[in-house]
C-alpha cells in the first residue's frame, strides 16, 4: 500500500478506495502467513508449525536438570557426560546474554524481569559452576551474579516469590525445590506435597483437594518424592504411607510420560521431574532417561530452550480460519494432506495424562499434547472451513469431517463447567489456573458450537442439538456475568506486561466481540459498553495494547519506533491491535467505529511495510504467568482481522456489517 493510498484510507469517504486499499493490505499479510507455512519437502501435510520464543526460564530449568544429572549420575559414560556438559555450557552462554539492565531475567528476550525466572537462573548458574568446578568455564561474571542477587532482594526474595503466585503452589514449589537442589534454600522451605495421592484414579483428584492443577501431577509426584527423601520426614503413619507409595507413584510418572519423553512437550515441567529424580539418585530410571532424551533433542540453535516444542495444531487452526474468512479466498491452501493432518491430530483414546475422553484436540501433533478447551474449538472452526471447501465428489472426506466435528462437539459439551464457562483441561477442579472457567476459552467454544450448528443444521442429531442449545445458553450467561463494569473482559491465556496485574482486556474483549458478532449480536448494551472501552483506549499510533517496553524494544532493535506521519511513538502490539480490530469489525462498521477501525488497518499495514511484521510480542501465557511470544501470531491475527473487516463491510460498503445468522438456537442476552 503506497503512502498516497494510506492517506486516502485514513480520510476518504470513497468506499471503493477503502476496499481496494484494504484488499492490498490483506494480500500482504496473507502472503506473509502462507510464506511461513511448512515446505512440502519437509512436511507433506504442509501445516503451520510456528516458532516459540527462546525462554530464559526454560533454559534455566533445563540447565539445572542436566547439571543435577551430571552431579549425581555416577553411571554416565564419558560420551554422555561430555554431551550434557556441552548443553549446559550452551545454555549458560545464552543466559549470560539475556540479563536485563535491572539485573533480573525475564521469561523471553522481550520480557520484563521477574523474580521467578531470576531465581531459577541463579540456581542454574550455581549448579553449572559446580559441574564445571570453575567460575570461568560455565558461570556468570561476579558482577552479573551480584546484580541478579540484588534484583531478587529488591523483589522480596522468597516472600516475593510467594506473593507473585498467591495461593497457587503449582509453580512456587517447583521453583523452591530447584533452588533447594542448588543449595540456595533449605528443603524445609519447600512445602511437602501429597505425592501419594497420585495412586488414586484421576477422577478422584478434585475430591482430594490437590494443591496443584491437573497438568502438574508429574511435578507433584517427582518433587513430592524429592521433598520426602531429602527433607525432614513427616511423622508416622504418614511417613510409612509415603514411603510405601514411592514405587507406585514412580510408575504413575512412567504411565503419564509421552513417547517424546517430555511432559506436555514442556521444558520446565520435564526439567523439574528430571532434576527431582536425579537429586535423589534416580537419573538412571527409564522415566529419567526419557526426560533426558527430550531435553537434549529440544534445545534450540542458540543454546536456549523454548517453553514447549511447538503450537502446531493451534496455529494451523487459527491460520486456516483466518485465510478462509477472506471473502476472496480461493482455498488453494486447503490441501487434502492438510485436512488429513488436522483430522489425525484429534485424540482418539482416553488420555493418560488428564483422563480426558476421546474427541478433543491439543496444541500440537506431538505425543506430549493434551486435549484442551482452546485447541478443540480452534480445530473445529478449521474443520468447518474444510467442510465448506469439500467438493460434491468428496463424500468420504466430508463424512470424516462431520464425524470429527460431532466428536469434538461432544467433548466440549462434557468439558463445560457448572458455571457455564469452559476450563482448559478438566471440569470441576476449582479456582486454580488453568482448570477454572475462562472467558477466552468460553468465547472460542461458543464460536465453535455456533459454527458447527450453522454448518450442519438439521443433520445434527436432535439430542445433540438440544444439548448444544443448552450449552450455548449457559455459556453466554457466563460471558454476561464476567463482563467488567468498564465493559471489558479479561482472558486467562493472554496478558500484557505493561498493565497492572499483567491483565489483557484488549485480547479478552476482542475475542468476546468476535463470538458475539458471529452469534448475530451487533448492537446491545453489552456490545456498546465493550466497544466504548476499546475506543477510549486506542493508542495515538492507531493500535491497541503494548506499552513502554514495546517502544523501548523497537528502539533497541533498530526498528521504526516512531510513526513517520504523526511523529507519535509506536507502542501498540500487532497482536493486540489485530484482535481488537477483528472484534470491532465482527460487531459492525457503524460510523462511530469506522474511524477507529481505519486507524487500526493503517497501523497493521504500516507495521508490515516497516518490517515489524516478524517481531512478535510476548502476550501469551503458558502456565503460571510464564510469558511467550509466537512467530506466527502477528501474521495469523492480522490476516484474520483484515479479512473480517473486508467480510463485514462487504465490497464497497463501509457503513455496516453483513447479516450473520445465529445458529443452534443459542443467543446471548447482552
Amino acid at each position: 500500500m503506497s503512502e498516497t493510498s494510506l492517506n486516502r484510507v485514513s480520510t476518504a469517504e470513497d468506499g471503493a478506495v477503502v476496499t481496494s486499499s484494504l484488499r492490498e493490505s490483506l494480500d500482504r499479510w496473507r502472503q506473509e502467513l502462507l510464506t511461513q507455512r511448512l515446505d512440502a519437502a519437509t512436511a507433506p501435510s504442509q501445516h503451520w508449525e510456528g516458532q516459540l520464543s527462546p525462554s530464559a526460564l526454560s533454559t534455566a530449568t533445563a540447565v539445572s536438570a542436566l547439571a543435577t544429572v551430571l552431579l549425581q549420575g555416577s553411571h554416565l559414560n564419558a560420551s554422555e557426560r561430555q554431551r550434557y556438559a556441552e548443553r549446559i555450557d550452551q545454555g549458560i552462554a545464552y543466559l549470560r546474554g539475556s540479563q536485563n539492565e535491572d539485573g533480573g531475567f525475564g521469561d523471553t528476550d522481550r520480557s520484563r524481569s521477574n523474580i521467578a525466572t531470576t531465581l531459577l537462573v541463579l540456581a542454574a548458574e550455581r549448579l553449572a559452576r559446580r559441574v564445571a568446578e570453575t567460575t570461568d568455564q560455565a558461570g556468570f561474571s561476579t558482577s552479573q551474579r551480584i546484580a541478579a542477587e540484588a534484583y531478587t532482594e529488591r523483589e522480596g526474595s522468597w516472600d516475593g516469590l510467594r506473593r507473585r503466585y498467591g495461593k497457587d503452589k503449582t509453580f512456587v514449589v517447583p521453583i523452591l525445590s530447584n533452588c533447594a537442589i542448588a543449595g540456595m534454600v533449605d528443603w524445609q522451605q519447600v512445602s511437602p506435597l501429597p505425592f501419594e495421592a497420585a495412586v488414586f484414579p484421576q477422577s478422584m483428584y478434585r475430591f482430594l483437594r490437590m494443591p496443584v492443577v491437573s497438568y502438574a501431577i508429574p511435578a507433584l509426584v517427582a518433587i513430592g518424592q524429592a521433598r520426602f527423601l531429602l527433607g525432614s520426614p513427616p511423622l508416622a503413619p504418614l511417613r510409612w504411607i509415603r514411603r510405601a507409595a514411592l514405587n507406585r507413584t514412580t510408575r504413575v510418572l512412567r504411565q503419564m510420560q509421552p513417547e517424546s519423553g517430555g511432559y506436555l512437550e514442556a521444558t520446565p515441567l520435564t526439567s523439574f521431574v528430571l532434576m527431582s529424580l536425579a537429586a535423589t539418585g534416580r537419573s538412571g530410571e527409564p522415566v529419567a532417561q526419557d526426560c533426558l532424551r527430550f531435553l537434549v533433542d529440544s534445545v534450540l540453535e542458540d543454546g536456549s530452550w523454548p517453553i514447549d516444542t511447538n503450537l502446531a495444531t493451534f496455529v494451523t487452526s487459527l491460520a486456516a480460519h483466518a485465510l478462509a474468512t477472506d471473502p476472496a479466498d480461493d482455498g488453494r491452501w486447503r490441501t487434502a494432506p492438510l485436512m488429513r493432518w488436522h483430522l489425525h491430530c484429534q485424540h482418539r483414546r482416553r488420555h493418560p495424562f488428564t483422563g480426558a475422553e476421546p474427541g478433543g484436540w491439543g496444541w500440537t501433533d506431538l505425543s506430549g499434547a493434551v486435549p484442551d478447551g482452546d485447541d478443540t474449538p480452534g480445530a473445529m472452526l478449521a474443520l468447518v472451513t474444510y467442510r465448506r471447501g469439500a467438493g460434491s465428489g468428496e463424500a468420504d472426506r466430508r463424512a470424516a469431517i462431520d464425524q470429527a466435528l460431532a466428536d469434538g462437539c461432544d467433548w466440549l459439551l462434557q468439558l463445560q463447567n457448572r458455571d457455564g464457562g469452559w476450563p482448559t483441561f478438566c471440569r470441576g477442579w476449582g479456582r486454580l489456573p488453568f482448570d477454572r472457567s475462562s472467558v477466552d476459552l468460553t468465547a472460542h467454544a461458543l464460536r465453535a458450537l455456533q459454527a458447527y450448528g450453522d454448518a450442519l443444521g438439521e443433520q445434527i442429531a436432535p439430542r445433540r442439538r438440544a444439548a448444544m442449545a443448552r450449552a450455548l445458553q449457559r455459556g453466554w450467561r457466563f460471558v454476561t456475568k464476567t463482563q467488567r463494569t468498564d465493559g471489558s473482559w479479561l482472558p486467562l491465556w493472554f496478558g500484557n506486561q505493561d498493565r497492572p496485574d499483567d491483565e489483557n482486556p484488549f485480547y479478552g474483549t476482542g475475542r468476546v466481540l468476535v463470538a458475539l458478532g458471529e452469534a448475530g449480536v451487533t448492537d446491545s448494551p453489552g456490545v456498546r459498553e465493550a466497544c466504548g472501552f476499546l475506543l477510549a483506549r486506542q493508542n495515538p499510533d492507531g493500535g491497541w495494547g503494548g506499552g513502554p517496553t514495546l517502544a523501548d524494544w523497537l528502539a533497541r532493535e533498530g526498528l521504526p519506533a516512531v510513526d513517520r506521519e504523526t511523529g507519535v511513538a509506536i507502542t501498540s502490539s500487532i497482536e493486540e491491535t489485530a484482535v481488537v480490530l477483528e472484534g470491532l469489525a465482527a460487531v459492525g462498521g457503524e460510523r462511530h467505529l469506522r474511524a477507529s477501525i481505519l486507524a487500526g488497518i493503517r497501523f497493521l499495514d504500516q507495521a508490515h511495510r516497516e518490517g515489524r511484521h516478524r517481531t512478535p510480542w510476548p502476550i501469551g501465557f503458558y502456565f503460571a504467568k510464564l510469558w511467550y511470544h509466537e512467530r506466527l501470531y502477528p501474521a495469523v491475527f492480522a490476516t484474520a482481522a483484515l479479512a473480517r473487516v473486508l467480510k463485514s463491510w462487504g465490497a464497497g460498503d463501509t457503513e455496516g456489517p453483513q447479516e450473520v445468522r445465529p445458529g443452534a438456537r443459542g443467543r446471548p442476552d447482552l
